[in-house]
């Protein structure tokens, strides 16, 4: 079956992208790293990766038994620009976990009925019980970027949501609730060649949207509305760590060690977490555009 966007993003590569992303992409090997001002100037490799995220992940089944044992509830936010691997990182962490214990939230736009209703209460019905792990895959932070970005709401709305959602997460920390917020960044280049990537592949063309069509033509708005997100919703009690996503394989190993490191759970191998490459990993300031 076609899809009403087949051929967009080829088309968009050939005729509306900037030249310095087109020379980028058809100049480069499958394993390069687009974006010069990335600190690292090749992909971590395969073997290395492997025999890291096996270790985090014998760690994220200690943490989610340490979850279940104690009654501990675990969010996890992930959020960043489309193709940045969110999925793809969710799925690293609950690979070997009892999915049962470890759900994923991925809401669809909200009905006419949640429309009249306060803004985050559909999500409040999705957070952790005792004993759970809930990885928000996109989350209320729609609202600060997506649809600014797309007009979905007006800027009332918007305004109302950055005033409210630094004390709406301070109580959710204040409940015991241990909140992770991840924004996953990636660059402009690869963020395209990834597209390209799903438009050819029939088993991954789901994943594309006509959101992720006009999106390519509005980076720098989405630009513009992540920046001001970050910077306004970045607080002591839930701060943002953002982590540049151009080489998948550090992105996700990244995001686990960050969660492993802040919790204190039951047989804790400290040795076997590695450190964060704070060059890629961090606060606001890591977000590059």
């Amino acid at each position: 079956m076609e899809l009403p966007f087949d051929g967009a993003i080829s088309e968009y590569f050939e005729t509306e992208a900037p030249d310095s992303v087109r020379t980028a992409i058809r100049d480069a090997d499958k394993k390069d790293i687009l974006d010069h001002s990335y600190p690292h100037a090749s992909r971590m490799s395969r073997k290395t990766y492997d025999k890291e995220i096996a270790a985090l992940q014998v760690e994220m089944v200690k943490l989610q038994r340490w979850a279940k044992d104690t009654g501990q509830r675990i969010a996890l936010v992930f959020e960043g620009r489309d193709a940045a691997g969110k999925g793809g990182a969710i799925k690293r962490f609950r690979e070997n976990l009892n999915p049962r214990g470890a759900r994923v939230v991925a809401l669809s736009k909200p009905t006419e009925a949640e429309q009249t209703q306060w803004y985050f209460q559909r999500y409040i019905d999705h957070l952790p019980s005792g004993g759970e792990i809930v990885f928000f895959d996109r989350s209320w932070y729609n609202r600060g970027v997506v649809e600014k970005v797309f007009g979905f709401c007006t800027d009332e709305q918007r305004s109302h949501f950055f005033h409210q959602v630094p004390d709406f997460e301070r109580m959710l920390v204040d409940e015991g609730i241990h909140l992770f917020k991840f924004w996953l960044n990636v660059g402009r280049a690869e963020q395209l060649r990834r597209f390209l990537k799903r438009e050819s592949d029939p088993l991954k063309q789901w994943k594309l949207s006509w959101i992720d069509v006009e999106g390519l033509k509005r980076w720098d708005a989405y630009s513009a509305a992540i920046a001001e997100t970050l910077t306004i919703s970045h607080t002591a009690a839930a701060p943002w760590t953002v982590i540049r996503s151009d080489d998948k394989k550090r992105a996700r190993l990244m995001a686990m060690r960050s969660v492993l490191g802040a919790l204190d759970y039951d047989r804790k191998d400290k040795a076997a977490l590695g450190d964060i490459d704070g060059a890629i990993c961090g606060g606001p300031e890591i977000w590059n555009g």
